[in-house]
């Protein structure tokens, strides 16, 4: 009888490694639409003010093990398209659906941050199960609003939609650092680009991280200059966390930013699609 409850007592472990083995995950990036001429210090700190950058708005698809998933939603509201004078827009599900999945059949979204262009989407997916950091929900539902607090950027609209999704049992608060939130794929925080922001390792061969926009442009990983982060306080933790992207994906080049138009000329591309892994 022990040794059958030793046996019984291992069984999630091992279901869980041959789930996390099965799960080879597809990784693409869609560009739902362009900012033009971003000003590149909004992106580089130090960089001269007089460069701009055409950037791509983007969310990736990631598929396997009977999962569809988003990391990011993208946005689809009038008033932040005409505010950046977004071109070039598609809204989310039509993106989603153009790259060969149906909106209805999205199983998760990971957030990496609350910014108006990356969880502005997420009522576009209503089967949806959306993956946040406890401490970013919890700040930016409530403090940032206090005086003193910061919410630049974030639509409380978009607050709205995640209180919805929380009574209807699908939203689930990440507490911390290095967890895994489904087989093989696990979130880290440290980079302060908001007040709680995440990024993905994707596990397989090889390995991805997805930076979202805690490294905006693959200038901040090849000159090590850290973003405008959620204060100046805050840019040697982003230092650091690119360093930590690196190590995680096991090379510079499997570090896929955030807002790099070079994602689709770095990575095979069709159309808005350009295929990770």
């Amino acid at each position: 009888m022990k040794g059958a409850s030793r046996i019984l007592s291992a069984l999630p472990l091992v279901l869980s490694a041959a789930l996390a083995a099965a799960a080879e995950y597809s990784v693409e990036a869609v560009r739902y639409g362009t900012i033009p001429k971003f000003p590149l210090s909004g992106l580089v700190v130090g960089a001269p003010e007089s460069e701009k950058l055409d950037i791509p708005l983007v969310f990736w698809i990631i598929r396997g093990g009977g999962r569809n998933i988003l990391l990011d939603a993208g946005f689809h509201r009038a008033g932040w398209k005409e505010k950046f004078g977004v071109a070039d827009f598609l809204r989310p599900d039509e993106a989603v659906r153009q790259a060969g999945v149906d909106p209805a059949a999205i199983t998760d979204i990971v957030l990496s941050h609350l910014h108006w262009d990356h969880a502005g989407g997420v009522d576009l997916f209503p089967q949806a199960v959306v993956w946040l950091q406890k401490a970013e929900y919890a700040y930016y539902t409530a403090e940032a609003w206090q005086p003193g607090g910061q919410h630049g950027g974030i639509d409380p609209e978009d607050l709205v939609v995640l209180l919805r999704r929380n009574t209807q049992g699908k939203l689930r608060l990440i507490d911390g650092d290095d967890r895994e939130i489904l087989p093989g794929i696990r979130v880290f925080t440290g980079a302060r680009h908001t007040f709680a922001s995440q990024y993905l390792r994707i596990d397989g061969d090889p390995p991805v991280v997805l930076a979202s926009d805690n490294c905006y442009l693959y200038r901040n990983l090849e000159t090590r200059t850290p973003i405008p982060t959620f204060s100046p306080a805050d840019r040697e933790d982003n230092l650091k966390a690119l360093d930590r992207m690196i190590g995680l994906a096991g090379a510079r080049e499997r570090v896929v930013p955030g807002h790099d138009p070079l994602i689709f000329s770095r990575f095979p591309s069709k159309g808005r699609v350009a295929r990770i892994r």
